[in-house]
């Protein structure tokens, strides 16, 4: 099979496209993916700098990748729920590849009207957003949570989740952004870019970040005693002694098929908004990472695998 992978940590020039990759192994209670697309995440060019050996270390040659949409071709014995010929999408592992293995219980159905290679750009970032507010910021109806970096993919998937538990959501972007953050529906925006209209903010309930860094640490004071910091990013040391009391949880997505499939049906139906900026082949990837690292794309990049799928 035609993969990209990874021999060395370090630049985009790493990644190596290649046409004659063995194909993943299955188990009784995995499914065998023809992947019509990948996504292209933060993540993927940190591990592939060797910044995230610790988080997610690889056994290398290694195939990055942790997003996929795709058509089953094969299913384990122990499948029930899926068959060949269904168009899936989920949450995996080495996913810049023409076929990915994945285990069943990640794996939810395509909503009927939603684009295949589009769908590629879905699970991780709406899972990261998602339990960002959920299970890290831990935010409850009425409350008040910052989402820094509210126009990012990750932190539209956690205004989002916040909106519908009925939180008042505040984003904080650019000031240049608030226009658009305001489009959201949140209740507020605020310039994280501005230290005056930070300082300016009261209280809040939580911070559900995407940012990470200095604007993290400001951020952190506007929490109130006991409540909570859910991050998805880098917290600089020290953070925390400025309040001791609040609970500080950092986010590792986890699988949730039944959320992905929440989030996708959203999309189909216009309710959640996901823009994608880039639509690359895979051999691609080297540069598809270079884009997203350098910041240059505005919403998603999303690596054409198998056009014809879609």
């Amino acid at each position: 099979m035609k993969a990209v992978r990874l021999y060395e940590y370090g630049g985009p020039e790493k990644l190596k496209f290649e046409i004659e990759v063995p194909e993943p192994s299955m188990d009784a209670d995995s499914v065998s993916i023809e992947a019509a697309a990948a996504s292209v995440n933060p993540v993927d060019w940190k591990i592939r700098s060797g910044a995230r050996q610790k988080d997610f270390p690889l056994t290398l040659p290694a195939i990055l990748g942790k997003d996929v949409s795709g058509v089953v071709r094969a299913v384990g014995s122990n499948i029930r729920s899926f068959k060949p010929g269904d168009r899936v999408l989920a949450v995996a592992e080495a996913t810049y590849a023409e076929i990915v293995v994945v285990a069943g219980a990640q794996l939810t159905h395509l909503p009927d009207g939603l684009n295949l290679i589009d769908a590629a750009a879905i699970p991780l970032v709406v899972l990261t957003g998602d339990q960002l507010v959920r299970l890290a910021t831990r935010a409850q109806r009425g409350q008040t949570i910052i989402v820094s970096g509210a126009l990012g993919s990750v932190g539209r998937a956690a205004v989002h989740t916040a909106m519908k538990l009925g939180v008042n959501v505040i984003a904080g972007v650019r000031a240049r952004q608030i226009p658009d953050a305001l489009a959201l529906g949140v209740a507020q925006a605020v310039a994280i870019d501005d230290d005056a209209a930070i300082a300016a903010l009261g209280l809040v309930d939580g911070v559900a970040d995407t940012v990470g860094g200095e604007t993290a640490a400001k951020l952190f004071a506007k929490v109130k005693q006991g409540g909570s910091f859910g991050y998805a990013s880098v917290l600089p040391d020290g953070t925390s002694a400025s309040n001791p009391t609040v609970t500080i949880t950092r986010v590792f997505a986890r699988p949730d098929a039944s959320k992905v499939r929440e989030f996708a049906d959203d999309v189909r139906d216009g309710k959640f908004v996901l823009p994608i900026s880039r639509r690359l082949p895979l051999h691609d990837a080297g540069a598809a990472q270079d884009l997203v690292q350098r910041g240059g794309a505005a919403g998603k990049v999303v690596l054409v695998i198998r056009e014809d799928l879609g």
